[in-house]
């Protein structure tokens, strides 16, 4: 075990995203549909996970999290079934002791946002920082995702850890050849502007925290009995042609094909929108937008996307719909620029 420095303060962020094609970086979907080349599609958000570690009580270590109970155990005991296991997880990885982890997200709690895994990048950004280990982002992703899907018992994507540390709006390839890199970035930043194309979307959280798994179950479950391969095909082809629609900003097609996606999800799961999501749904294409629920949905957060003057009009309509729900409401879509980056380190 390592003691943590005596005196030293490390603060690492990273940001949170909203996406599209989600549940196609599950390996089991993208190995056996890898003739279709599976992508997902996802905007970096500057709505930013931080994690400060501070020295801490000999052989314990400590983490705080808005919305968790704080919870101190001893490091030869830490539990990874705990409501903060993965963070306990990645702890015992680098074998540190002696620490206080605060975890702090300027997104609401579950969000489905990919707060837990943006969490677990920026810990192993400090932690990494701490024991003077060199480790690129990509690899920080991958460390994180293999932990994360370990603790969590059920089958794990890799998008949101590939947003946290790269930042910017992206295309992420899955390969799913031996021969080939597990993924491969297409970096579409340098091809749009930010501040231009945070007009044409809405971000509003329901009010009503999501259950992923659950959702994520019934997917995972259904592709094993092979009665939603022929959706999960539609949904491959319907991603390409969305970020392809996109890069040209054909908000038309745009528009059509994320309707048309959400679609085929809800006939798969009809609870994946909750009685708030369906609404602003509803709305989105009353308003020649297009409305999708963030991560694996069942509550959570939703993001709209459309032409500027439609987005203009629909802003006005969501906040109604939202106003009528406790804790709901429309969230900053500042795109963010960078991925996980050190905030502070004071030795």
């Amino acid at each position: 075990m390592m003691q943590y420095p005596k005196n030293q303060i490390v603060t690492t962020s990273a940001p949170c995203r909203i996406d599209f094609g989600g549940t196609l970086d599950i390996s089991l979907l993208h190995y056996t549909l890898r003739h279709l080349n599976p992508c997902t599609f996802n905007v970096a958000l500057d709505m930013r996970t931080r994690v400060t570690i501070r020295p801490y009580t000999k052989d314990q270590v400590k983490i705080s999290s808005k919305g968790f109970t704080d919870a101190s155990f001893s490091s030869d005991n830490l539990p990874f079934d705990h409501p903060l296991g993965l963070m306990f997880a990645i702890a015992s990885y680098y074998r540190i002791t002696g620490a206080h982890i605060h975890i702090d997200s300027s997104s609401p709690p579950r969000s489905a946002l990919g707060g837990s895994s943006t969490a677990a990048v920026a810990l192993i950004a400090a932690l990494s920082s701490v024991v003077d280990e060199t480790i690129t982002p990509h690899q920080i992703a991958k460390l994180a995702y293999q932990i994360e899907s370990n603790v969590a018992r059920v089958p794990c994507g890799i998008q949101d850890q590939l947003a946290a540390v790269s930042g910017g709006v992206n295309i992420w390839h899955f390969g799913a050849s031996p021969s080939a890199p597990q993924f491969t970035q297409e970096c579409l930043s340098p091809k749009m502007d930010h501040s231009d194309f945070q007009k044409h979307i809405l971000i509003a959280y329901c009010g009503v925290p999501h259950e992923s798994k659950d959702i994520n179950g019934q997917w995972i479950k259904q592709f094993l009995q092979g009665t939603s391969r022929k959706q999960w095909q539609q949904i491959v082809h319907i991603t390409h042609t969305f970020t392809k629609a996109l890069v040209n900003q054909d908000w038309s097609t745009v528009v059509s094909t994320m309707n048309d996606e959400v679609g085929i999800r809800l006939q798969m799961t009809p609870d994946v929108l909750d009685k708030t999501g369906k609404l602003l749904r509803q709305s989105a294409i009353d308003n020649q937008c297009a409305a999708r629920f963030t991560g694996a949905g069942g509550g959570g957060c939703m993001w709209a996307i459309g032409e500027i003057a439609n987005i203009d009009k629909l802003r006005d309509v969501w906040q109604t719909i939202l106003d009528s729900h406790s804790d709901a409401s429309l969230l900053q879509n500042k795109i963010a620029d960078c991925g996980v980056i050190i905030e502070g380190d004071n030795k």
